[in-house]
């Protein structure tokens, strides 16, 4: 006699669910409950991490609070950084905005790069790839400076659509 306190009943979607799975466990070659009570077992062998629905919520709250503080490390990260690659690049191009300075001054390898190219390229686009603020009036004078030694030196020729390398 079965025990009845084993019993589980389900209430499939539609009839036409329910003959679907009573054809697959008849492919198998087993009875309905044995088929369903296989799926089951196997799906939860699958995800041995299975946790209750309260838990997940929970977990998934701890995560999104997580990040939202890592997007917001990353955020003020990358702000610090910005700030640092403009201080270098004010004084990478410092020998060139100074009148009286002597020495060697070296040319910035991006701005060559871009130059090289070969197309023609404008001034503001020239400072848009180079990454800076066409009112940061410093480095756009210092980068107008290495632009026009270059064009003493013949690398560079100033045309009406802006900047070009013949160098």
């Amino acid at each position: 006699m079965p025990d009845k306190s084993r019993y589980v009943y389900l209430y499939l979607p539609s009839a036409v669910d329910k003959a679907r799975w009573d054809g697959l466990a008849k492919e198998a070659g087993v009875p309905l409950s044995k088929f369903v009570i296989e799926v089951v077992e196997s799906k939860l062998a699958e995800e041995s991490d299975f946790m209750p629905r309260g838990k997940l919520v929970k977990e998934m709250g701890e995560l999104r609070s997580e990040n939202r503080e890592l997007k917001n490390d990353l955020k003020q990260k990358k702000i610090v950084l910005e700030k640092y690659e403009n201080e270098l690049k004010r004084y990478r191009n410092q020998a060139f905005v100074e009148d009286k300075f002597e020495g060697a001054r070296k040319y910035n390898q991006e701005l060559i790069t871009i130059l090289k190219r070969g197309v023609t390229i404008d001034s503001y686009k020239l400072l848009e790839e180079l990454g800076i603020d066409p009112n940061d009036t410093d480095l756009v004078k210092a980068i107008s400076a290495q632009l026009e030694d270059l064009e003493k030196y013949r690398l560079v020729t100033s045309t009406q659509r802006g900047w070009r390398w013949v160098g």
